[in-house]
């Protein structure tokens, strides 16, 4: 018989390792906070299916949940690229400074500086590190941040407009009510972060990863999604009227109520979460893609779902 009392240690060690909240951890699963707690309780234990979700979430092997498991103190840890840099400390000042493309780019790390309100404006920052850095209001507009990398920041009403963010990472971060207006997003990747309120406009996201992200309040204006992964993410509700979609990936994510009315959808594919009582397929049954414009292939993936209504889709 298993032992449920040692399984919710496990998971209780593994989600505070990772930072996340009860509540976050809930909210990537779709469950209620609740749940959690009697697991890490030992009241309760995760069916099969979630087992391989938590492990996923977490970052560890699924024999971790094994009673026999032993585990080295760095197995669940969250990776952070190593900073070769000196660990003295940068000013907002002397990033500012950085403006000149003759000057030799090195990592900067302003972990745990409280940097609300600064002004990086037009900055050049390559493969910079900001972890517990209070960002609140930042000003990064056409600022080039490639390469960087946000983790556990505060960075709510921070303003990215033009920035280049090309292969940087949010992970983490609290970006509600922050702006993205004509960002250049390639290989971005935003990872169990808060974008409530936050506003893309005018913006092409090319290979960008939204893993385990609420989206529900998230703002999209004029995109184009080209390549972009969604995968446990949370869109119930969202409307893309009228966008772009090219090679994207719709992974176990929740879609209950979401419109793709008017939008154009090449090469795109739509995996539902996993459910013995066909919810996600009840569930799948509300999106909307009346007016869409698609290929035959994303049409017949749909097709073969049986549940969507696609009597409105023009097939080219």
């Amino acid at each position: 018989m298993l032992n449920t009392k040692m399984i919710g240690n496990k998971i209780a060690e593994a989600r505070k390792k990772k930072n996340i909240s009860q509540a976050q951890l809930a909210g990537f699963l779709f469950i209620s906070p609740q749940a959690v707690g009697k697991w890490e309780r030992g009241e309760s234990m995760p069916d099969i299916t979630t087992f391989n979700r938590l492990a996923e979430i977490m970052g560890v092997d699924l024999n971790y949940f094994s009673e026999n498991f032993q585990s080295a103190d760095d197995e669940t840890a969250v990776k952070v690229p190593i900073d070769n840099t000196s660990d003295s400390e940068q000013t907002a000042q002397e990033v500012s400074n950085l403006s000149s493309t003759q000057e030799r780019q090195v990592p900067i790390n302003l972990t745990g500086v409280d940097l609300q309100e600064s002004d990086f404006a037009g900055v050049i920052l390559h493969n910079g590190k900001f972890k517990a850095s209070p960002l609140c209001k930042a000003n990064f507009a056409d600022a080039d941040l490639t390469g960087s990398w946000f983790e556990v920041s505060d960075a709510r009403e921070a303003n990215f407009d033009g920035a280049n963010l090309t292969d940087c990472t949010f992970s983490i971060t609290d970006l509600a009510d922050a702006s993205f207006r004509k960002s250049i997003l390639v290989r971005t990747d935003f990872n169990k972060s808060m974008l409530a309120g936050t506003k893309f406009t005018d913006v092409k996201l090319t290979d960008v990863k939204l893993t385990m992200t609420d989206l529900r309040k998230t703002i999209f204006e004029n995109c184009i999604f080209n390549g972009v992964d969604f995968k446990y993410s949370d869109l119930r509700g969202m409307h893309f009227e009228g966008h772009t979609f090219i090679g994207v990936q719709f992974d176990k994510s929740a879609l209950n109520d979401v419109s793709f009315t008017g939008a154009t959808l090449r090469n795109v594919s739509f995996r539902l979460p996993f459910s013995v009582t066909n919810k996600s397929y009840r569930a799948f049954k509300t999106v909307c893609f009346d007016g869409a414009i698609m290929d035959k292939l994303t049409y017949a993936g749909l097709k073969g779902l049986w549940v969507v209504d696609l009597s409105k889709v023009t097939v080219i």
